[in-house]
């Protein structure tokens, strides 16, 4: 990972606040340049992006909750609905694959083009 990337991720993560402010934290200043809005939209991606792994994250619990009690019950019916309970968790598992590669794949695209406009601007 480049450190220009590790970098903006750190400042991502510490952020925090409203839109304006992690705009304004971001940029070290208060105006709404065309950097801001790279910032926005990052963190808009990112912030949509986290949501929905936490939520695909926790139907994976509650199924697993579920196969786990199917299993304690030793009742024939319940172990095979286990198996279809266990595909659809392995197919949440490549939704967040997909959502995180998504998320890694945006924000290198954010911090080139942040990177090339400020490298145009020197």
């Amino acid at each position: 990972m480049s450190r220009k990337y590790a970098s903006y991720l750190k400042k991502l993560k510490i952020a925090g606040g409203s839109k304006q402010s992690r705009t304004t934290w971001l940029m070290g200043t208060d105006s709404d340049d065309s950097d801001g809005e790279y910032d926005v939209e990052a963190w808009e991606m990112l912030s949509k992006g986290l949501k929905e792994v936490q939520r695909v994250l926790e139907e994976n619990r509650l199924l697993i909750q579920q196969v786990n009690e199917n299993h304690e019950s030793k009742i024939h019916d319940n172990l095979v609905k286990n198996v279809a309970l266990i595909q659809e968790i392995n197919g949440n598992i490549s939704k967040i694959r997909t959502v995180y590669s998504s998320i890694s794949v945006n924000l290198c695209h954010f911090v080139s083009r942040r990177s090339v406009k400020n490298e145009n601007v020197t």
